[in-house]
């Protein structure tokens, strides 16, 4: 049995956080094991809320740097930038041809950004049909999401089967794989992590802006002696992220005994965390010393995926009546 086609992408709105890491590069990492994996950063999906050209180019480089420190192997997975693949646009057209319009008023995003008095863009509102065009032109079978994505896969799948009702074989279906360990990471203030709650925490910070964000982490007012309860805690939902059982294990009995304030479990969290990535901080700055490093990984990313995209939309284009 063939090993399975994977695709993933990141969108590169800000420097990757833990919540990214966890969520999606971490899993992608150990899928590109499994399988031909396929990782694209998703700077066309970017462009929804980031309007600051140098700020997109630094956040797309971030994010590819950031991969890369964090295991990703090129040899093993081919990695790189959504633009420069043009062919995804005019899969994206072609498909949005075929997509009903309440399919995607249904869509979580676009019911999110308008329940919050928001005025979507169009870009906004066609979102799923662009990531249904990611999905489709790399012939992909499996999509690793957390349960959040899971209705944009569905909506991949409606459209593939739809285009190949009408025009024949012309996509592979995909299949959703949804991991446990793709976590939803827990923010600062107790919310799920994410840059537009502001309560991220990045892969990479400088030591002391590290510890300064993970003592400011929200607790609640009781005193040092006080039983406290750990299932409600930010800092042991993050701590269990990084620490061994045993270590968890301890912390939540710690928490249940009380004696030991809230201070001294953020001094053992930002431990743990620090610990934890300093191999990737070593990686991540050697990596950043020579420029081309990444600029070479990017660049030979694309050139792998043209060759799977190309074929792909000259198949659909003969489908629909194009050639």
């Amino acid at each position: 049995m063939a090993a399975p086609r994977i695709l993933s992408g990141i969108k590169p709105t800000g420097r990757p956080h833990l919540g990214n890491y966890f969520g999606m590069m971490q899993p992608a990492i150990a899928w590109q094991h499994k399988g031909e994996a396929f990782y694209f950063i998703a700077d066309y999906h970017a462009l929804t809320t980031v309007h600051d050209p140098a700020a997109l180019r630094q956040h797309t480089r971030d994010a590819a740097l950031d991969f890369l420190a964090c295991g990703l192997d090129p040899a093993k997975a081919v990695l790189f930038r959504q633009s420069d693949v043009p062919e995804v646009t005019e899969l994206a057209w072609l498909l949005t041809c075929l997509t009903p319009m309440p399919m995607l008023e249904n869509c979580h995003a676009y019911k999110d950004h308008v329940a919050k008095g928001k005025i979507p863009s169009h870009g906004l509102f066609a979102y799923p049909v662009l990531m249904a065009a990611d999905i489709l032109l790399y012939n992909s079978n499996v999509v690793p999401v957390g349960k959040d994505q899971k209705q944009h896969v569905e909506v991949t799948r409606d459209l593939a089967e739809k285009t190949n009702r009408i025009f024949g074989e012309v996509f592979t279906i995909p299949e959703a794989s949804i991991v446990p360990e793709m976590a939803t990471v827990i923010g600062l203030d107790g919310q799920k992590m994410s840059k537009s709650h502001n309560n991220t925490i990045g892969l990479f910070e400088e030591e002391k802006a590290l510890r300064k964000k993970v003592m400011g982490i929200t607790t609640d007012s009781q005193p040092v002696e006080a039983p406290k309860d750990p299932a409600t805690s930010s800092i042991v939902a993050l701590y269990r992220l990084f620490a061994s059982a045993d270590d968890v294990a301890t912390m939540e009995a710690q928490f249940r005994a009380g004696g030991i304030g809230y201070g001294d479990f953020k001094k053992r969290l930002f431990g743990a965390i620090w610990e934890t990535f300093e191999p990737f901080r070593a990686r991540r700055a050697a990596l950043e010393a020579d420029p081309t490093n990444v600029d070479t990984v990017l660049a030979e990313g694309a050139a792998r995926a043209r060759a799977v995209a190309l074929p792909t939309i000259d198949r659909v284009r003969r489908a629909m009546g194009l050639r």
